[in-house]
């Protein structure tokens, strides 16, 4: 009766159907996205060690040093070995310990100094994502079910201004106009006032509001935008349609249905932007001088250090692959087709 009936057997081999084509999906993504990390790698190993523009044993050793110095430093970071020798022992080293080397400039180990910067990133891309989601999904939202009214042609003169308008201009007038310490009406923030989230929760929220407004506003337009059309293309389905016809509330057949549909795409956009924001915000944490990644690339570019722009890039690539796999599995999630 219990075999007929579907019991706990016949129960575990349909989720183990149902489960297995997700498993296998979220194992190709996996390998996928371990094998671009290593061609990042590569490729930026090949562009810093063997193809800079400048000797790195020089700029290691300094311009002014004897040739007998380049040497002994050429040969203490295995530049005088073959390519291949010297990519096996970076991979080696940054796969076992995570060593990207020293600076240059500061002879501090390069992952410290990013490990010591990642939470302003940090801080400055999510506080941004949450703010500029938290404006997209409602404008989205009601401008798929108000077409053609004040609000959608509002949202769309806004998003072309703003998508027009730099970043660092943004951050620029933001500073002129309301920054505590300089602004013609000041109101909050100031420029180069970033303070930690554990010295004082409330200076950190303070130091970052302009950041996120700045960053906030640059992209809640476009994702606005992006939410309103597919939703209003979801909300034409059959499905929808038939929903509806049950007699399913408005507001149910929005957030359960038509949303649903509408957001997988969007998925895909927000991982990208969101790991790229995590890599450093260069420009925006230049104009507010927040101590994160993308000032310490800025800083590293300046004075030619390789090793700290290396480190970067491969901080960067990890935080871009890292939010596309989260994606691919939302997106598998979202839309199950995705999974075969």
């Amino acid at each position: 009766m219990e075999a007929g009936l579907g019991g706990p057997a016949a129960r575990r081999s349909r989720f183990a159907r149902i489960d297995s084509p997700f498993v296998g999906y979220i194992v190709r993504r996996i390998a996928w996205s371990a094998l671009l990390l290593v061609i990042v790698s590569f490729l930026t190993f090949l562009i810093f060690y063997v193809l800079p523009a400048s000797d790195p044993a020089i700029l290691r050793a300094g311009r002014n040093a004897s040739p007998d110095l380049i040497e002994e430093v050429r040969a203490s970071l295995g530049l005088d070995q073959p390519f291949y020798e010297q990519f096996r022992i970076y991979a080696g080293n940054v796969v076992t310990d995570f060593d990207l080397g020293y600076s240059y400039y500061s002879e501090v180990p390069v992952r410290e100094e990013i490990v010591s910067r990642l939470p302003a990133s940090i801080s400055v891309a999510l506080g941004a994502f949450i703010l500029w989601m938290a404006i997209a999904l409602p404008v989205g939202i009601l401008t798929a079910l108000k077409p053609r009214s004040k609000t959608d042609r509002v949202v769309t003169g806004a998003t072309l201004f703003f998508l027009s308008a730099p970043t660092y201009w943004l951050g620029l007038v933001a500073l002129f106009l309301f920054a505590r310490d300089i602004g013609r009406f000041p109101l909050i923030g100031g420029s180069g006032t970033y303070v930690p989230f554990s010295d004082d929760p409330k200076g950190w929220a303070e130091s970052l509001f302009w950041p996120w407004i700045v960053l906030a506003l640059a992209f809640a337009g476009l994702y606005a935008r992006m939410i309103g059309e597919n939703l209003r293309e979801a909300m034409e389905q059959d499905y929808v349609r038939t929903a509806k016809a049950k007699g399913l509330g408005m507001r149910r057949i929005v957030l359960r249905h038509g949303l649903r549909a509408a957001l997988t795409p969007v998925v895909t956009l927000a991982a990208l932007d969101l790991g790229l924001l995590l890599g450093g915000t260069i420009l925006v944490e230049t104009v507010f001088n927040i101590p994160g990644v993308g000032r310490y690339a800025v800083e590293s570019i300046q004075t030619g250090d390789l090793p700290a722009i290396q480190g970067v890039v491969l901080f960067g690539a990890l935080f871009i692959v890292l939010a596309v796999l989260v994606a691919d599995i939302l997106y598998a999630v979202l839309d199950p087709r995705v999974r075969y």
